[in-house]
């Protein structure tokens, strides 16, 4: 045979592996809206980059007449290539081909790509759409479970590692993705369960729709699982991209720089006024994130989710930083279960990958409530003040309000290691609100008072004057510098421009134990 003839059968091989799970196939998954899994990858890579790893591989399962039985690229499509320049790993599975299931060669030849990403430094993107474990397989295919959720623990902290749940993933499935750092899933198409309605219905008697149970909406809203629900494959894979711009290829790199017209020295006015003469009065911390940010700019993941807590990333001065804030919007920014982790597990992720930590803060305490202390406020809002202590990148803490007791302390103060402290006025630091603090302290005085309501109000202002303003702790090295909130954005990139160079490290040991 010639050498010609040999390349029309590899030709004619690839032809029918592109053609995935055939015509039909193809068409009643396309007729719903949804992109192919080789239409995907197309369009994630820089175009002409994408580089296909193991398109041969097939399974090699003989029961239940699986001998028989042809699945193009064993249902994975798998490889590398550039995404804006830059190296990244990727698998997407094919639900046209045997629903995407994961079989024991499927597993491999996801794990082989990881295991490049883990060698080059990369991030790894996944591309969910399956019908779960290939049951013909057996055993075989829970173990290619397994070997993903191993090295998906070991490249955690290493390289950024990205799901996007673009269809079904169900049972041992969805635990790939969330040992992940973020999980992308797509309105309607993208749901994510350990146990599907038809057994849950078995089971308990309670029937609920596939939506309602792990949907992008649910898991975005009400779990904290899903970072972005996206409205079709093309969003989802733009908001990939999106998220890639802000973060290194792997932890022994910087962020990338991105230079701005926005100048460093630019004033901001409008935050002079922000803050409502009425302590009680809410405002919306994103007017003053978009405020000292390069171009207003925010990326923000869980945006729905524990909205009292605000995560984002964006850029100062070219700088990629990553933002934690208290949102006095909703709940008053109280600190609560949900705020806790979502905050904790950002602020881990920026450590990990050498992203600088702003924090802003408006916060009058933790929720009270049963409920909250029932279901462990004190060990999940501790994993906040682990987070912060553990953490050795430049942090820098700006105090626009209300830093009240333990929340003060929790949310990147000076004594969990906070490098630069600044405070507006109007912040005040104190353990508790003046109202509270002088009906605690002065009780007696107010009660035996002939006008408790004029000896009350007086012991407010007393305590006021003492402890709700920045001074106190300003005077004693807590905040390091009372600054006019108009220069905010001023004194942060000056900041963080010093802090560039910061180390420091914490004693040796294998790993901490964190209050999960």
């Amino acid at each position: 045979m010639s050498i010609k003839e040999k390349i029309n059968i590899l030709k004619e091989k690839e032809k029918k592996i592109h053609e995935m799970g055939g015509e039909q196939a193809v068409s009643k998954l396309t007729s719903k809206g949804r992109m192919t899994a080789r239409e995907r990858l197309e369009y994630f890579f820089d175009q002409g980059t994408f580089q296909e790893i193991d398109k041969f591989v097939t399974h090699r399962c003989t029961n239940f007449d699986m001998k028989n039985t042809e699945i193009m690229a064993d249902g994975v499509i798998t490889g590398f290539g550039l995404v804006s320049g830059r190296t990244v790993f990727a698998y997407a599975q094919d639900f046209t081909s045997h629903a995407g299931t994961l079989g024991e060669m499927h597993a491999k030849k996801i794990c082989k790509i990881m295991d490049l990403a883990m060698k080059t430094g990369a991030p790894f993107i996944a591309m969910n759409d399956s019908g779960g474990a290939r049951i013909q397989e057996g055993v075989v295919a829970l173990g290619g479970f397994g070997d993903m959720f191993f090295r998906n623990t070991a490249a955690s902290g290493v390289i950024p590692q990205i799901a996007a749940i673009m269809g079904p993933t169900a049972g041992g499935a969805v635990y790939s993705p969330a040992i992940m750092d973020f999980v992308f899933m797509v309105k309607k198409s993208g749901q994510m369960f350990i146990t599907g309605p038809d057994v849950i219905k078995a089971v308990t008697g309670e029937e609920i729709s596939f939506e309602d149970l792990g949907g992008a909406v649910t898991h975005s809203e009400k779990s904290g699982v899903c970072h972005f629900a996206c409205e079709n494959d093309h969003e989802t894979i733009d908001s990939i991209k999106t998220l890639l711009s802000y973060l290194p290829s792997n932890n022994m790199e910087d962020a990338p720089f991105e230079a701005t017209d926005d100048s460093v020295f630019r004033e901001c006015p409008d935050l002079d006024t922000v803050i409502p003469d009425s302590p009680s009065t809410p405002y919306d911390m994103r007017d003053v994130i978009t405020s000292i940010v390069d171009d207003a700019r925010i990326f923000e993941p869980l945006r729905n989710f524990a909205m009292n807590m605000i995560i984002c990333f964006a850029r100062i001065g070219g700088r990629v930083v990553g933002i934690v804030a208290n949102q006095p919007s909703f709940l008053s920014g109280c600190l609560d279960i949900d705020a806790s982790d979502k905050a904790a597990r950002f602020i881990r992720f920026c450590d990990a990958f050498n992203i600088p930590i702003l924090t802003i803060t408006d916060v009058p305490g933790f929720l009270p409530g049963s409920n909250q202390e029932w279901n462990g406020i004190i060990r999940h809002g501790a994993k906040i003040l682990w987070s912060y202590s553990e953490a050795t990148v430049p942090k820098i803490l700006l105090i626009t309000r209300k830093a009240y007791g333990g929340a003060y302390i929790a949310m990147s103060s000076k004594h969990l290691g906070a490098d630069m402290v600044f405070a507006w006025p109007s912040a005040e630091i104190a353990v508790m609100g003046a109202e509270g603090a002088a009906n605690i302290i002065h009780r007696r005085e107010i009660n035996g008072s002939s006008n408790p309501s004029e000896k009350r109000k007086e012991k407010i202002e007393e305590y006021e004057n003492l402890f709700s303003n920045p001074y106190e702790a300003a005077s004693i090295g807590f905040v390091d510098a009372v600054i006019r909130p108009s220069e905010s954005r001023i004194k942060i990139a000056s900041a963080l421009a010093a802090l560039i160079t910061k180390t420091e490290t914490r004693p040796a040991k294998k790993h901490g134990n964190i209050p999960l």
